[in-house]
This record gives C-alpha cells, structure tokens and sequence, in this order.
C-alpha cells in the first residue's frame, strides 16, 4: 500500500453496512471533515428535478463551460447526497472545466432498485432539456460517478442506448460496483481492505436489490451486449473488491468496439482519493477532470 495512504488507514470508519441509519450519519461526518472546495471559479445552484418524487440536484457551472456530466454518487446505494458529495463535484468542475450536475438520488433499501436509476435517468432527460439554460452544448453530455455511482452511471448508460434516450458521450467510471456476484477473484478474497471488502460490497448489494433478481441496469456486468455505448474511461484502486470486475467490464467494452482508457492506481484502496494530502490521491482527482475534459471539450 502507499505509505501516505497507509498512516491514515486507523482514522477510516470500519468497513460495515449493517444499518444504514447509522452509516449514513459516519459517511456525513466523513464528508464534513474534508477541506471545503474552492468554489469561487463558478456558480452553484441546487434545482428540483420534476419526477415522481421529484430529484434534488447540484448543478456547478465553471466560468465558459462547454459540456456536462451527470455525476452519481457513491455510498454502497445507501449513503450520500448533494451534500456529502459537494467536496468532489466542486473539484471535479474545477479540474474538467464541465458543468457538473450531481444527483441525489433516492437510497436504498428505502427505495430498492431501480428508484436510483429511475432518478437518475429523470436528471439525464431533464438536463439534455435544458442545456441552452444550464450552459452546455447538448451534444457533449457525459455520465459519471464513483463507486456505486459508476455503478449507477454504467446503467444509465445501457439504459439510454436501448430507450433510445438522449444521446451520452462519454462515460467516466471511477472504481464501479458493476456485479452483484462474487465471481472475481478481489471480490472473494479482498476480506479485509480499507473501507470497502467483499462483505461490504456483498451488503450493499443486499439493500439495494432485496429479493429482486438483477438485471443488466442494476449490475451492467450482467449485459450481454456492451456494443453501442459510449466510449469509457474506468478506474481501478488495487486493494478495491470491485477492482477485477471493473477491469473485466472495460475489456468487454473494448471486445465490443467501445473506446476505453483503464487506468488501474497501485497501492491505492477503495475511496482513498478521499486522503487529499497523499501524492496519489491528487493525481488521482487531477486525472478524472482531465479525463472529461479530454472527452467533452478538447
């Protein structure tokens, strides 16, 4: 492991999803106690997305902003909101220069799937909509999240292709949960990693579906066909569960004819770009706005 990532492994919360109740309050407290962003290079403003019930979203619009990015938190789909999020959406707009509009999506097991997806693909209709509004070229939109986020944002990207919804460009995968089934060989045997193992992921995945069998949009590594979607860029931590389905799902994507840039972070664990002080966690946030920037401006 990174050394620098190492000294801070005895302040991380202990990886469990037992009660959601509770971790929601911890992962609030996580969130709260990163440096606030630096905010000054844009405008922020929250909107209430019509749905049923209707979606809250933060929209961040850096000065001369040419595209946008629909970015799904993470939390295991039972923590997080616009909130918790605001430190890495601010940053994220910062570094790409794109609007991003963060979605705080319904939790699980509240709200089981698909209510996630079904939020979020309310906020991908709603922002194609009004890009002249929001400050965007509509024709450069980009899906994006972390961990079950990019989960989320993988779905949300089959789902378009086969509704035939708007049009997405780019999909920007950081550290995804993409499969419900403990196949890979992280999945099994990452028992005691750094705020995300194999019975963490295995819980959340245990709230987000209850007794629903999953399909392709709630776990797109269950997609039989990944032609036709949006060129990637998916990101790996060494030490991540998800690691080894994340690398598997972007080979399929290139087998199917889908562009992909993989970029795997040695020594690094799952969420640990939120240690900012370490050298790899900066390049780390440094590279995904330079990832959308590449795909949705330059």
């Amino acid at each position: 492991m990174d050394p620098e990532l190492e000294a801070f492994i005895p302040l991380f919360p202990r990886a469990d999803l037992t009660d959601p109740v509770v971790e929601r309050k911890s992962f609030a407290e996580l969130a709260a106690a990163v440096p606030a962003p630096d905010t000054s290079g844009m405008e922020v403003e929250d909107h209430q997305v019509p749905g049923d019930p209707a979606v809250p979203v933060r929209v961040y619009r850096p000065h001369r902003a040419h595209g946008a990015v629909i970015w799904l938190h993470g939390g295991g789909f039972v923590m997080g909101d616009v909130d918790t999020e605001h430190p890495w959406a601010a940053r994220l707009a910062d570094s790409s220069g794109v609007v991003v509009i963060s979605v705080g999506y319904r939790l699980a097991p509240e709200h089981r799937f698909p209510a996630a997806l079904d939020d979020a693909y309310a906020v991908l209709t709603w922002a194609a909509g009004r890009a002249a509004e929001l400050g965007f070229d509509p024709e450069r939109i980009a899906v994006g999240g972390h961990s079950a986020g990019g989960g989320l944002a993988a779905g949300l990207a089959l789902r378009a292709r086969d509704e035939r919804g708007p049009r997405i460009r780019f999909q920007l995968l950081n550290q995804p949960g993409l499969d419900d089934r403990p196949q890979t060989w992280s999945r099994r045997n990452f028992t005691d990693t750094p705020w995300m193992n194999s019975d963490k992921v295995a819980a959340a995945w245990r709230h987000y579906l209850g007794s629903t069998p999953a399909t392709p949009y709630a776990a797109p590594a269950r997609a039989t066909d990944l032609s036709g979607l949006p060129p990637a860029y998916v990101a790996t931590a060494e030490l991540c569960p998800n690691r080894d389905e994340d690398i598997a799902y972007a080979l399929r994507l290139l087998q199917a004819g889908v562009s992909v840039e993989l970029h795997q972070w040695p020594g690094t664990f799952h969420g640990s770009q939120a240690i900012l002080s370490a050298d790899v966690s900066q390049r780390q946030i440094t590279e995904l706005g330079s990832a959308l920037r590449r795909a949705l401006i330059d």
